[in-house]
């Protein structure tokens, strides 16, 4: 089985979104950029995915320019389209319009040498909701921990 190469993780979707359902995407990406991925670079920090004709972009994904480059800067910012089935793209086309929901990137990756991104089907969350998720994730913390010491 091929392993998937992690470039970059969204960890910041986790604690401001509630996450219902994920799904892999391809990439269209040009030369420099899948090298400067290559290298490790790139952030989702502010990134999401949204429509654009019938499409699908992703949008304000950081991937920093090449360093060796001969020829052809991009736009480090620039929306890049993803690539999905026809039926992939209505079903989510009817959540986002919809029902509300919010399509963010959770990681980009490289998989059988493809550039790959999962985006996650989520719900916005409420601060107070925030602070539920948090306080639930310290009592699993705690209690991993006070396991751990039993042993």
């Amino acid at each position: 089985m091929t392993e998937k190469q992690v470039v970059a993780r969204n960890r910041r979707a986790f604690h401001d979104y509630t996450v219902l359902e994920r799904l892999e995407a391809g990439i269209a990406l040009l030369g420099p950029e899948v090298k400067s991925l290559r290298e490790g670079k790139g952030s989702l920090a502010e990134g999401y995915a949204a429509f654009q004709r019938g499409e699908l972009f992703l949008c304000d994904m950081h991937i920093p320019e090449y360093k060796h480059k001969g020829y052809a800067p991009h736009e480090p910012l620039r929306p890049r389209k993803l690539l999905l089935h026809r039926r992939e793209l209505h079903k989510l086309e009817n959540a986002v319009t919809r029902r509300g929901f919010t399509l963010v990137p959770l990681q980009l990756y490289f998989l059988r040498g493809r550039a790959k991104v999962e985006l996650g089907l989520a719900k916005g969350r409420k601060r107070h909701d925030k602070r539920e998720a948090a306080r639930r994730e310290e009592a699993k913390r705690e209690a991993r921990a006070a396991e751990g010491r039993k042993r």
